[in-house]
């Protein structure tokens, strides 16, 4: 991997403090930030202040454009390769020497039958949206739990928590995000490391044009990406576990919980 060219690389001092106002402070490190929830993510940071920030994505274009406009650090990166998920995450600690917030915002899709789905558009799925995220938080981990703190902050999707007619594979692999957060919040409590898993709703991005169709309900209605950075950075400042944006998402894992029956007839008409 290669550093972006057209940007200056410097050394970031790390640390996680205050900025007076109770909001804490450190190196931010954001991945899928060339565009989507990860560049409104990207922005909402840097407008937040305090945060030294690290942005990563794949389309060096678009993410030189994103580090100009937030004076950040752009590091490309393709999730889709181990080799250079832990590349990424070498370069962050070696330019930062630490990070103390990561949002793991990459992700890509796929529409269509699961039995038309072709090999290799599952193993991107279940790559991107799922086995790099375990990667990512797998090497930045011990770093976080040697300093005392830190906090993580992986974005799932409504489809993980209710499964989407034909995103078989994109809702299994954000169903594991959401389990593995849970997971984690039970290891990590007492550590000063804290795991955020945040499900938003449909997210107006580029991701439905990328996936091979576009997105067609007319509920719910797409709502744009700052609305999901601005629910991310109240999570970080708040401290929260688990948040649905908008709040109603809540409901359906509540009916599934409370009377499967009747989910599973709504899911089948709607779903």
């Amino acid at each position: 991997m290669s550093r972006t060219p057209g940007i200056a690389h410097r050394s970031v001092p790390s640390g996680d403090a205050s900025d007076g106002r109770g909001v804490r402070t450190g190196v931010a490190l954001v991945t899928g930030a060339s565009s989507g929830i990860g560049a409104a993510v990207s922005r909402r940071i840097a407008a937040g202040g305090g945060w030294r920030l690290l942005v990563a994505g794949r389309d060096r274009e678009r993410l030189d454009g994103v580090a100009a406009t937030t004076s950040s650090l752009a590091l490309y990166a393709d999730l889709m390769s181990t080799d250079s998920t832990e590349q990424l995450v070498k370069e962050a600690l070696d330019t930062a020497g630490g990070v103390d917030l990561l949002v793991a915002a990459a992700g890509v899709g796929w529409a269509g039958s699961f039995h038309s789905m072709p090999a290799a558009a599952a193993d991107r799925v279940l790559t991107v949206d799922l086995v790099s995220v375990v990667h990512l938080v797998r090497l930045l981990l011990p770093h976080m739990l040697a300093a005392g703190r830190g906090h993580i902050v992986l974005i799932g999707s409504v489809a993980g928590s209710a499964g989407v007619r034909g995103e078989a594979v994109y809702s299994a692999a954000k169903a594991a995000i959401a389990a593995f957060a849970d997971a984690l919040r039970y290891e990590l409590r007492g550590t000063g490391v804290r795991i955020t898993h945040l499900v938003p709703a449909v997210v107006d991005t580029p991701f439905f044009e990328r996936r091979g169709m576009p997105y067609t309900r007319s509920w719910p209605r797409p709502m744009p990406p700052e609305r999901v950075a601005d629910a991310v950075w109240d999570a970080v400042v708040a401290g929260r576990d688990e948040v649905f944006v908008p709040g109603w998402l809540r409901l359906p894992g509540c009916v599934r919980s409370v009377a499967p029956g009747l989910y599973h007839r709504l899911a089948t008409r709607f779903g």
